[in-house]
């Protein structure tokens, strides 16, 4: 059986806010984005652009990585 990398990803958008999310394919998924099918959220900020990802042996741990990161950046946003 192949071995599956799971990724959580950050994407810029062009109105210069962030959108995190969980692929096992991350070129696919940028692309999915930028074609407007990959969420609501980054529906109406396009283009947007890969600036970080990371890479997981298991889906469960780069879902954890994209919770903490949408919980950090919320903490942030509310101090600002």
């Amino acid at each position: 059986m192949a071995k599956t990398n799971h990724y959580f990803y950050v994407l810029r958008c062009a109105d210069n806010t962030f959108y995190g999310g969980y692929t096992v394919d991350i070129e696919r998924r940028e692309s999915e984005h930028n074609d407007g099918i990959g969420c609501k959220y980054t529906f109406t900020r396009r283009p947007v652009t890969l600036i970080h990802y990371e890479v997981f042996e298991t889906r469960s741990l780069a879902m954890k990585a994209e919770y903490a990161s949408s919980t950090n950046h919320a903490r942030l946003k509310s101090v600002t």
